[in-house]
């Protein structure tokens, strides 16, 4: 289950979507986002399940390793169809004693589900395209407004990059040390939730020490090469728009007001 957790990894191959400005794709992020919730109905989620899909083929990224990630959110998804689905009032189709389920609760449940897949699919679509030193490059120039409030954007970007590369050490980390208790007898399956939960402390512990040991290494490397913020930083390799991402920006105009309108008319 923790080797299925695609977020923070990077998937190199080459792609129109992998040469594109880390800008773009983290404005398409916000636009799908948007989209999502402004088409709220069958032709909006059909428009950005579609547009989804055609990111993901762009990218060549396999989308069995797409779907693979998805593995780790499936209790989430399903903890939030059963509250849609019974908890919702409306037009009762079936009743059970207290459990009922209404028709406005069936197409809330699968509204809900198909929202939240197509934002873990854009989400991890993201940083399988995108290295983490891009990502930061990009985020920084795009909040770089803030500056002038006093944000600082530098030190944010970076604290969310290292957070997004961070991700899939650990979870290597956490799966060599399961198997090392596993193998000194430790039991993480068996019994109720009481004893699942006091037998993920030696898993914890070492996991802890381990984050922080990095951690300290990390701030000891950066000290050793004098970093100091953002102040006076320039850039190796200056993002630079080009003619395919002027074209990209407007295919997700097209596609956020085709959502927009979507969800008034129909």
């Amino acid at each position: 289950m923790l080797k299925d957790i695609t977020l923070g990894q990077y998937y190199h191959t080459e792609s129109l979507l992998h040469r594109m400005d880390p800008r773009v794709k983290l404005l398409g992020i916000v636009a799908i986002i948007i989209g999502i919730f402004a088409g709220n109905n069958l032709i909006g989620g059909l428009i950005t399940g579609s547009f989804v899909m055609i990111l993901i083929a762009m990218s060549r990224v396999p989308l069995r390793f797409m779907l693979k990630g998805m593995k780790a959110i499936v209790i989430f998804l399903i903890i939030t169809v059963i509250f849609n689905l019974f908890l919702t009032p409306g037009t009762v189709i079936w009743s059970f004693m207290r459990f009922k389920i209404t028709m406005e609760g069936v197409r809330l449940a699968i509204q809900m589900a198909f929202r939240l897949i197509f934002l873990i699919l854009a989400s991890g679509l993201l940083t399988l395209t995108t290295t983490p030193n891009n990502l930061t490059d990009g985020l920084e120039s795009l909040l770089g407004g803030l500056k002038k409030f006093r944000v600082p954007v530098h030190e944010v970007a970076m604290m969310m990059s290292i957070a997004l590369r961070f991700i899939p050490i650990l979870m290597d980390e956490t799966d060599k040390i399961m198997k090392a208790q596993m193998a000194r007898g430790a039991d993480f399956e068996s019994g109720g939730i009481l004893k699942r939960a006091k037998s993920m402390v030696p898993l914890l512990v070492p996991l802890f020490i381990s984050a922080f040991r990095r951690a300290n290494d990390l701030a000891m490397a950066m000290e050793a090469r004098c970093y100091r913020g953002g102040v006076g930083r320039t850039k190796m390799k200056p993002l630079i728009y080009k003619k395919r991402d002027y074209i990209s920006l407007c295919v997700l105009a097209l596609y956020l007001t085709a959502c927009i309108l979507a969800g008034i008319y129909w």
